[in-house]
């Protein structure tokens, strides 16, 4: 059974009784910059994050990421400009009073605390009684499977598991929001994979925001509802992770989420997904509507598919991953002359 959310939604009634959800922000960034001495780290970037939505933040290191999700805590001032949280402006309160978590990138658990009082001590620093923020710390431990851990010292857990406590630590204050800086980041591959289903699941069933730094375009198309590119201090293109990965605004964020070719054309350039693209004669049907050609310079068999890289004059190294049964069946071989071939749909403009 589904845990109850700990904030119900908004309803408005219409005057014949029919109930509306109404659309809240948890969170709005207005014209927010960060400046430290002469280094702009922000820009004036507004940002809109409706009321339960899995936030990340997506960019290089220092395209101002951090900055901002650290301003939005109130661990860093801000230069100008407003943060609103559950529609009241925090700009000048301290990180306890946003109504806000962190989750940090090294998860800061105290090494002499077992579990429980790593968890519970959110709820000591407010005054809640022994039994009873320990009691709730065990609530939250069960929620992020973790009970039978209890007792254990940090030094005790391996990371997946360090991290689960610090995940249950920073929700126990009942946050509106939790933001979370890199938290995978030191996790091996496969606990990454399976990290991102529980902080994916939690964030469902608890009904609150998350806000979650990452430089991985995998983590944010797996984990966001709304996925927001940075580079340079400014906001480049927000939006659902499908929108943002197959209509890329701009050639950074179509080379930046990778997957794509920016081939320049006389009239400007364009993303093609490297996965529309065939080689040669391949498919028939794409030879005309759009095309490069070029010299084989990489070729790299990746399972499913290979990943071919063909050299051209006018646009450098692009790429198609193509179907493995398809390529052997007509192998490539490094230095041949072929041609890069693109269906017009599959193409479409970016600025540069």
């Amino acid at each position: 059974m589904r845990r109850a959310l700990w904030r119900a939604l908004p309803v408005t009634t219409t005057p014949e009784g029919r109930a509306i959800v109404t659309t809240v922000l948890d969170v709005e960034l207005i014209s927010v910059t960060k400046r430290y001495g002469n280094t702009t780290a922000v820009s004036d970037i507004s940002l809109r994050i409706p009321r339960g939505s899995y936030c990340c933040l997506l960019g290089p290191s220092g395209c101002g990421k951090t900055s901002t999700l650290r301003m939005i805590a109130g661990h860093e001032d801000i230069s100008d400009g407003d943060v609103i949280i559950a529609g009241q402006n925090v700009g000048n309160l301290p990180p306890v009073k946003r109504g806000t978590a962190m989750m940090f990138q090294n998860y800061a658990l105290f090494p002499h605390l077992n579990c429980v009082d790593n968890v519970a001590f959110g709820l000591k620093m407010r005054g809640v009684g022994k039994a009873e923020r320990r009691a709730e710390a065990s609530k939250l431990l069960a929620m992020v499977e973790m009970e039978k851990y209890a007792a254990r010292l940090p030094a005790q857990l391996s990371g997946g598991q360090q991290q689960r406590v610090a995940l249950a630590r920073a929700l126990i204050t009942r946050p509106k929001v939790l933001l979370l800086d890199e938290p995978l980041s030191a996790l091996d591959p496969f606990l990454r994979g399976t990290m991102r289903e529980e902080l994916k699941r939690l964030q469902r069933e608890l009904g609150i925001s998350f806000i979650h730094v990452t430089h991985s375009q995998e983590e944010a198309l797996a984990l966001a509802d709304l996925v927001v590119v940075m580079d340079h201090g400014i906001i480049v293109q927000s939006g659902p992770p499908q929108e943002i990965f197959n209509r890329p605004a701009t050639a950074f964020v179509a080379r930046f989420m990778g997957g794509h070719n920016v081939i320049r054309q006389d009239s400007g350039a364009v993303a093609v997904r490297a996965d529309r693209c065939r080689i040669g004669m391949m498919d028939s049907a794409l030879v005309g509507a759009g095309g490069i050609g070029g010299a084989v310079c990489s070729i790299e068999y990746l399972g499913t598919v290979v990943k071919v890289g063909i050299e051209t004059e006018t646009t450098g190294e692009v790429v198609a991953l193509v179907p493995d049964d398809q390529f052997f069946a007509s192998p490539l071989t490094l230095g041949e002359t072929t041609r890069l071939t693109w269906a017009t749909a599959d193409a479409h403009p970016v600025t540069l």
